[in-house]
């Protein structure tokens, strides 16, 4: 039987570079997006941790823009109005870091205690990361602590120093101090594994298809070994529908996600963009997972890939990355796994939110000391 691995890395926690042991009643994810700001709350004091509220606030088209936070006042308000519609007391705030400053990657070094790894740690990723080691925050975690072979497999993570700066520094504006900085890929994997313990075999792929960007994470029996951003998003499909077919925003956005009424010229259309779409999508997990077979010792080929974000919910993108593909394409469902008390997604359609909280549920998942 598979043996699942707890991915416990994180950038940052209340004392940097600390693990989470600790156990507490209540962990709020917030996963702060370009288009719009999620959070939810996970009870952990029951056998099986509980989602007890959802919520999501829209942002306007610009606030972020490319991962950049361009208007910090407005970007600060809908996170302070999120964390207070969540909870009470918003104590316990996760969020995550990701993109190009961020670097995750399985590494090979010489089998040492965890001490001792720490020691070597800033040397190896010297060799790794393309950053001066002076501007980034290091964690890693020893992914065959039990081996004895003379080398071990170490899952390094390294992030820019001014990119955890800037968004402990949004919180704070929005009156908040998150406990833990995540990394995008861990929290999306830590919701994964949750739903779908028996999927941790093989190399599988998760795409969070997000408003500006869909983050691809390739996962090797179910550690997550390679991160991949691509310019695909939900703004492009809905830009090329406003053109080709002379709808408003609203209205392609609502084609977007199944609940269009432009009749059958906007279904055709859709067919054709979420194609075109669906082709950089499957070439770019195409990519990365060929990337990796060529450079792992064990690593075979991709075997499956799933969908979350809000992408997911586009009609057709499953079916069209599938056909290009040629491998099992399906819509992630995060809430597999835990339990969902009444009430928690009040005023929301939870069919048609639960495929944006992946990120969101992965952050609220983690016991904050």
């Amino acid at each position: 039987m598979h043996r699942r691995r707890a991915i416990t890395l994180q950038i940052l926690t209340a004392h940097p570079l600390m693990r989470i042991f600790g156990r507490s009643k209540q962990t709020v994810g917030l996963d702060i997006g370009s288009g719009l700001v999620k959070a939810t709350v996970v009870d952990h004091s029951g056998a099986v941790p509980e989602l007890t509220r959802v919520v999501v606030t829209p942002l306007a088209d610009d606030a972020i823009v490319e991962g950049e936070v361009m208007d910090p006042a407005l970007v600060a308000d809908a996170v302070r109005e999120t964390l207070a519609a969540a909870a009470d007391q918003a104590k316990n705030v996760v969020v995550a870091i990701g993109g190009r400053d961020v670097i995750v990657k399985r590494i090979r070094m010489e089998r040492v205690k965890e001490a001792a790894a720490r020691e070597l740690i800033r040397w190896e990723a010297e060799q790794h990361v393309p950053f001066d080691m002076d501007s980034v925050q290091l964690d890693f975690q020893i992914l065959d602590p039990a081996g004895d072979a003379p080398e071990m497999s170490v899952l390094l993570v390294a992030a820019k120093r001014e990119l955890v700066e800037a968004k402990v520094r949004l919180l704070e504006d929005a009156g908040a101090k998150p406990r833990v900085v995540d990394v995008d890929a861990f929290a999306l994997h830590n919701a994964f594994e949750t739903s779908y313990p028996d999927a941790l075999t093989g190399v599988v792929a998760l795409a969070n298809v997000g408003h500006e960007v869909t983050n691809v994470n390739i996962l090797e029996e179910g550690v997550p070994v390679l991160t991949r951003d691509l310019a695909a998003g939900t703004r492009r499909v809905r830009e090329d529908l406003q053109r080709e077919l002379g709808l408003s925003a609203r209205d392609a956005e609502r084609v977007l996600q199944g609940h269009g009424d432009a009749g059958g010229a906007a279904t055709a259309a859709l067919g054709a963009i979420v194609a075109r779409h669906a082709q950089d999508v499957a070439v770019g997990v195409e990519r990365a997972a060929a990337f990796l077979e060529s450079a792992s010792r064990t690593a075979g080929p991709l075997r499956a890939l799933y969908l979350c974000g809000g992408g997911a919910r586009i009609p057709g993108l499953a079916q069209a990355v599938a056909t290009q593909l040629r491998v099992s394409v399906e819509v992630a469902q995060p809430l597999g796994g835990i339990a969902v008390r009444d009430g928690a997604f009040d005023g929301l359609d939870a069919d048609a939110v639960a495929p944006l909280l992946m990120l969101p549920l992965g952050l609220a998942l983690r016991k904050v000391a």
